[in-house]
Protein backbone atom coordinates (compact mmCIF):
# COMPACT_ATOMS: atom_id res chain seq x y z
CA UNK A 1 0.00 0.00 0.00
CA UNK A 2 1.29 3.43 -0.96
CA UNK A 3 2.00 5.64 2.06
CA UNK A 4 1.10 9.29 1.65
CA UNK A 5 4.23 11.39 2.22
CA UNK A 6 2.70 14.10 4.41
CA UNK A 7 1.25 11.44 6.70
CA UNK A 8 4.73 9.94 7.12
CA UNK A 9 6.11 13.33 8.12
CA UNK A 10 3.21 13.93 10.50
CA UNK A 11 3.85 10.56 12.13
CA UNK A 12 7.55 11.33 12.55
CA UNK A 13 6.82 14.70 14.21
CA UNK A 14 4.10 13.10 16.35
CA UNK A 15 6.58 10.49 17.61
CA UNK A 16 9.08 13.25 18.49
CA UNK A 17 6.43 15.14 20.47
CA UNK A 18 5.30 12.01 22.30
CA UNK A 19 8.93 11.15 23.10
CA UNK A 20 9.44 14.59 24.66
CA UNK A 21 11.77 16.00 22.02
CA UNK A 22 9.39 18.96 21.81
CA UNK A 23 7.48 19.89 24.95
CA UNK A 24 4.27 21.91 25.45
CA UNK A 25 4.73 25.47 24.24
CA UNK A 26 8.01 24.72 22.48
CA UNK A 27 8.57 26.17 19.01
CA UNK A 28 9.02 23.58 16.27
CA UNK A 29 11.67 23.97 13.56
CA UNK A 30 10.55 26.15 10.66
CA UNK A 31 8.69 24.65 7.72
CA UNK A 32 11.81 25.13 5.59
CA UNK A 33 13.95 23.32 8.16
CA UNK A 34 11.47 20.46 8.45
CA UNK A 35 11.39 20.24 4.66
CA UNK A 36 15.17 19.80 4.56
CA UNK A 37 15.08 17.22 7.38
CA UNK A 38 12.42 15.15 5.59
CA UNK A 39 13.47 15.90 2.01
CA UNK A 40 10.02 17.29 1.27
CA UNK A 41 8.49 20.47 -0.08
CA UNK A 42 7.08 23.14 2.24
CA UNK A 43 3.62 22.37 0.86
CA UNK A 44 3.96 18.75 1.99
CA UNK A 45 5.34 19.77 5.39
CA UNK A 46 2.50 22.22 5.89
CA UNK A 47 -0.05 19.51 5.12
CA UNK A 48 1.62 17.34 7.79
CA UNK A 49 1.46 20.16 10.33
CA UNK A 50 -2.17 20.90 9.45
CA UNK A 51 -2.94 17.24 10.11
CA UNK A 52 -1.29 17.49 13.54
CA UNK A 53 -3.17 20.72 14.23
CA UNK A 54 -6.41 18.88 13.53
CA UNK A 55 -5.39 16.38 16.20
CA UNK A 56 -4.73 19.20 18.67
CA UNK A 57 -1.00 18.45 18.92
CA UNK A 58 0.35 21.66 17.37
CA UNK A 59 -0.86 25.17 16.61
CA UNK A 60 0.32 28.09 14.55
CA UNK A 61 1.02 31.47 16.16
CA UNK A 62 1.73 34.69 14.28
CA UNK A 63 5.38 35.64 14.78
CA UNK A 64 6.34 32.23 16.18
CA UNK A 65 5.51 29.66 13.54
CA UNK A 66 4.38 26.22 14.70
CA UNK A 67 4.44 25.31 18.38
CA UNK A 68 3.45 22.28 20.42
CA UNK A 69 0.06 22.84 21.98
CA UNK A 70 0.06 23.49 25.70
CA UNK A 71 -1.80 25.40 28.37
CA UNK A 72 -0.90 29.08 28.69
CA UNK A 73 -0.02 30.31 32.15
CA UNK A 74 -2.54 33.02 32.99
CA UNK A 75 -1.12 35.65 35.31
CA UNK A 76 -3.34 37.99 37.30
CA UNK A 77 -2.76 41.73 37.48
CA UNK A 78 -5.01 42.13 40.52
CA UNK A 79 -2.48 41.35 43.25
CA UNK A 80 1.25 41.37 44.04
CA UNK A 81 2.46 37.82 43.45
CA UNK A 82 5.67 36.07 42.45
CA UNK A 83 5.89 33.78 39.44
CA UNK A 84 6.48 30.90 41.85
CA UNK A 85 3.23 31.41 43.74
CA UNK A 86 1.23 31.62 40.53
CA UNK A 87 2.82 28.47 39.13
CA UNK A 88 2.23 26.62 42.41
CA UNK A 89 -1.42 27.61 42.30
CA UNK A 90 -1.92 25.84 38.97
CA UNK A 91 0.26 22.86 39.88
CA UNK A 92 3.16 23.52 37.52
CA UNK A 93 6.68 22.39 38.44
CA UNK A 94 9.11 25.31 38.63
CA UNK A 95 12.89 25.70 38.83
CA UNK A 96 15.20 28.71 39.04
CA UNK A 97 18.39 28.58 36.98
CA UNK A 98 20.61 31.33 38.41
CA UNK A 99 22.81 32.99 35.80
CA UNK A 100 24.27 35.93 37.79
CA UNK A 101 24.42 36.87 41.48
CA UNK A 102 26.47 40.01 42.03
CA UNK A 103 26.62 43.37 43.80
CA UNK A 104 27.20 46.12 41.24
CA UNK A 105 27.06 49.87 40.77
CA UNK A 106 23.63 50.87 39.49
CA UNK A 107 25.33 52.75 36.66
CA UNK A 108 26.28 49.37 35.21
CA UNK A 109 22.71 48.07 35.06
CA UNK A 110 21.58 47.17 31.53
CA UNK A 111 17.89 48.08 31.68
CA UNK A 112 15.43 50.73 30.57
CA UNK A 113 14.50 51.18 34.23
CA UNK A 114 16.21 53.85 36.34
CA UNK A 115 17.50 51.40 38.92
CA UNK A 116 20.00 53.79 40.50
CA UNK A 117 17.45 56.54 40.86
CA UNK A 118 15.08 54.21 42.70
CA UNK A 119 17.33 51.90 44.73
CA UNK A 120 20.59 53.79 45.23
CA UNK A 121 24.09 53.50 43.87
CA UNK A 122 24.80 49.87 44.86
CA UNK A 123 22.42 47.01 44.17
CA UNK A 124 22.30 43.25 44.17
CA UNK A 125 21.57 41.99 40.66
CA UNK A 126 20.20 38.48 40.25
CA UNK A 127 19.59 37.21 36.73
CA UNK A 128 17.94 33.87 36.18
CA UNK A 129 15.93 31.70 33.83
CA UNK A 130 12.66 30.41 35.21
CA UNK A 131 11.95 26.91 33.93
CA UNK A 132 8.56 25.22 33.91
CA UNK A 133 8.24 21.49 33.27
CA UNK A 134 11.99 21.59 32.49
CA UNK A 135 11.52 24.19 29.71
CA UNK A 136 12.59 27.86 29.79
CA UNK A 137 9.59 30.04 30.59
CA UNK A 138 11.02 33.48 31.39
CA UNK A 139 14.23 35.44 31.82
CA UNK A 140 14.04 37.33 35.08
CA UNK A 141 16.40 39.99 36.44
CA UNK A 142 15.84 41.40 39.93
CA UNK A 143 17.63 44.36 41.51
CA UNK A 144 17.57 44.91 45.26
CA UNK A 145 18.98 47.81 47.29
CA UNK A 146 22.33 46.77 48.77
CA UNK A 147 21.34 47.50 52.36
CA UNK A 148 18.35 45.15 52.09
CA UNK A 149 20.29 42.38 50.34
CA UNK A 150 23.41 42.15 52.52
CA UNK A 151 22.41 38.83 54.10
CA UNK A 152 21.20 37.16 50.91
CA UNK A 153 23.18 34.35 49.32
CA UNK A 154 23.17 32.57 45.99
CA UNK A 155 21.58 29.57 47.67
CA UNK A 156 18.83 31.77 49.15
CA UNK A 157 17.72 33.27 45.85
CA UNK A 158 17.88 29.92 44.06
CA UNK A 159 15.32 28.49 46.48
CA UNK A 160 12.88 31.31 47.31
CA UNK A 161 11.51 34.59 45.98
CA UNK A 162 12.72 37.98 47.18
CA UNK A 163 9.26 38.58 48.65
CA UNK A 164 9.81 35.59 50.94
CA UNK A 165 13.46 36.34 51.75
CA UNK A 166 13.49 40.03 52.62
CA UNK A 167 12.70 41.24 56.12
CA UNK A 168 10.80 44.20 54.67
CA UNK A 169 7.22 43.53 53.59
CA UNK A 170 6.28 44.35 50.00
CA UNK A 171 2.99 46.23 49.97
CA UNK A 172 2.47 47.76 46.50
CA UNK A 173 4.04 47.76 43.05
CA UNK A 174 4.05 49.76 39.84
CA UNK A 175 4.20 47.63 36.72
CA UNK A 176 4.39 48.18 32.97
CA UNK A 177 3.94 45.56 30.27
CA UNK A 178 5.18 46.07 26.74
CA UNK A 179 5.51 43.98 23.59
CA UNK A 180 9.13 43.77 22.45
CA UNK A 181 11.22 41.50 20.21
CA UNK A 182 13.45 39.02 21.99
CA UNK A 183 17.14 39.95 21.93
CA UNK A 184 19.84 37.54 20.75
CA UNK A 185 20.92 36.84 24.34
CA UNK A 186 17.38 36.17 25.56
CA UNK A 187 16.57 34.10 22.47
CA UNK A 188 19.38 31.72 23.36
CA UNK A 189 18.27 31.49 26.99
CA UNK A 190 14.60 31.01 26.15
CA UNK A 191 15.19 28.73 23.16
CA UNK A 192 13.17 30.84 20.73
CA UNK A 193 14.13 32.59 17.48
CA UNK A 194 15.70 36.06 17.69
CA UNK A 195 13.02 38.69 17.30
CA UNK A 196 10.26 36.49 18.69
CA UNK A 197 7.46 38.55 20.22
CA UNK A 198 7.74 38.78 24.00
CA UNK A 199 5.83 40.32 26.86
CA UNK A 200 8.31 42.37 28.88
CA UNK A 201 7.19 43.20 32.41
CA UNK A 202 9.05 45.85 34.40
CA UNK A 203 8.03 46.16 38.04
CA UNK A 204 9.02 48.40 40.94
CA UNK A 205 7.97 47.08 44.34
CA UNK A 206 7.45 49.39 47.34
CA UNK A 207 7.52 48.81 51.09
CA UNK A 208 5.03 50.06 53.69
CA UNK A 209 6.65 53.51 53.67
CA UNK A 210 6.18 53.70 49.89
CA UNK A 211 9.95 53.40 49.33
CA UNK A 212 11.25 51.36 46.36
CA UNK A 213 12.76 48.07 47.58
CA UNK A 214 12.95 45.92 44.43
CA UNK A 215 12.98 46.37 40.69
CA UNK A 216 12.53 43.52 38.24
CA UNK A 217 12.41 42.78 34.54
CA UNK A 218 10.64 39.68 33.23
CA UNK A 219 10.81 38.58 29.59
CA UNK A 220 8.09 36.06 28.66
CA UNK A 221 7.88 34.57 25.14
CA UNK A 222 4.43 35.68 24.06
CA UNK A 223 3.15 32.18 23.26
CA UNK A 224 3.67 30.93 26.82
CA UNK A 225 1.83 33.42 29.01
CA UNK A 226 -1.06 35.85 29.14
CA UNK A 227 -2.06 38.55 31.63
CA UNK A 228 -5.61 38.87 32.87
CA UNK A 229 -7.38 41.76 34.54
CA UNK A 230 -11.02 42.51 35.26
CA UNK A 231 -12.04 46.04 34.30
CA UNK A 232 -14.76 47.77 36.29
CA UNK A 233 -17.63 49.39 34.46
CA UNK A 234 -18.45 53.09 34.45
CA UNK A 235 -19.80 54.80 37.53
CA UNK A 236 -18.92 54.28 41.17
CA UNK A 237 -17.32 50.86 40.58
CA UNK A 238 -14.67 52.51 38.44
CA UNK A 239 -13.55 55.06 41.04
CA UNK A 240 -11.43 52.67 43.11
CA UNK A 241 -7.85 51.54 42.61
CA UNK A 242 -8.49 48.75 40.09
CA UNK A 243 -5.78 48.26 37.44
CA UNK A 244 -6.13 50.57 34.45
CA UNK A 245 -4.87 50.54 30.88
CA UNK A 246 -3.23 53.50 29.20
CA UNK A 247 -1.70 54.23 25.81
CA UNK A 248 2.05 54.76 25.70
CA UNK A 249 3.19 57.51 23.34
CA UNK A 250 5.66 56.65 20.60
CA UNK A 251 9.28 57.31 21.67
Amino acid sequence: MRTIRYRQIAEAIREQIEAGAYGPGQVLPSEASLGRDHDASRVTVRKALELLRGEGLVESRQGFGWIVSGQLLSQSLESLQSIESQLARVGRAHERQILDFRFIDADGVDSKADVGGALGQRVLEVRRVSRVDDRPFARVTVWCAEELAQDLTLQNVSQASFYDLLQVEATTASQTISAEPVSADDAELLEVPVGTAALVVRRTTFDGDNQPMLMAEHVFPGHLTEFNVELAGSGEAATGSSPTLRLVADP
